[in-house]
């Protein structure tokens, strides 16, 4: 009688024991959730200044997301054709994810991060930064061969926003506004001397339904259907952020990306930009 008592505590012990390594292994093994990296800010000249910002940058864009940016204002890359691409891609996966790709409209909306863009955490709202519905997908099924939707963007401006639309969610930008905005790009640039810079693109114009961004003290606004947010950081992570919502877009030829243009003339938009934090 003692010794069965005994074998079926040493099994009871074995058995915990393979439990815990197994929960604990299936935990180190599981893909990391939530932001790469978090910058937090406030507003400035704007009319809804001041207000408190988060970025979560959810994947940094690589070198060949930068490639293509470049392409689609230089109009050397279709963003349509692009679009095409992404779409055809998706329909070959899932048969789930095409339902959650007609969200966005272009390549990796069915992708998991997509699946958090409805509401903004602080308020608890629905419909964050979400594009019309298919408009990548559904607009080249119906071009064809030569169709409207083939033609290439005839302006700079014209493609860098079709290829907002359809590019995949690098990220969010929450504000007290109940819906966020979607990064579509995310590059970070380290300098030598270990300051940063962090260029964004948005899939929509920051303000476009409302007057929260529109341009303290009279500036004139830029017609852009998106925004480019550049931020530039001190070694400690703290810095400041500027916007094309009164200024222009350029490639920088030496960091090989989109950027602002005349960046130290544009009037600050991000005070107090600090890198809360980097997984």
């Amino acid at each position: 009688m003692f010794n069965r008592v005994r074998i079926s505590l040493v099994l009871a012990i074995v058995l915990f024991v393979m439990i815990t390594i197994s929960v604990f292994t299936f935990g180190q093994n599981q893909a990391p959730t939530g932001p790469v990296m978090r910058f937090t800010a406030t507003t400035a000249n704007v009319s809804g200044a001041p207000d408190s910002v988060r970025f979560d940058v959810l994947a940094w864009s690589s070198d060949a997301d930068r490639d293509q940016m470049v392409g689609v204002w230089n109009l050397t890359v279709n963003p349509n054709a692009a679009a095409r691409g992404a779409a055809a891609g998706a329909r070959g996966g899932a048969g789930a994810g095409g339902g959650r790709g007609a969200r966005g409209g272009g390549a990796g909306q069915g992708d998991a991060t997509d699946a958090a863009a409805g509401a903004n955490p602080a308020t608890a709202n629905a419909g964050g930064a979400a594009a019309p519905a298919g408009r990548g997908g559904r607009g080249a099924g119906r071009g064809g061969a030569g169709g409207a939707a083939d033609a290439p963007p005839q302006t700079p401006e014209a493609a860098l926003a079709a290829a907002a639309q359809s590019a995949k969610t690098t990220g969010y930008l929450w504000s007290s506004e109940s819906a966020g905005y979607s990064l579509r790009y995310a590059y970070r640039l380290m300098q030598p001397d270990g300051s940063e810079r962090i260029i964004f693109v948005t899939d929509r114009r920051l303000g476009a339904w409302n007057d929260l961004w529109k341009p303290a003290g009279g500036a004139a606004a830029t017609p852009y259907e998106f925004t480019v947010i550049e931020l530039r950081l001190n070694a400690k992570g703290v810095g400041e952020g500027k916007t094309s919502l009164t200024g222009k877009v350029t490639i920088d030829a030496a960091a090989k990306t989109i950027a602002l243009d005349g960046y130290s003339a544009l009037p600050v938009a991000f005070k107090d930009v600090k890198r809360v934090n980097a997984n």
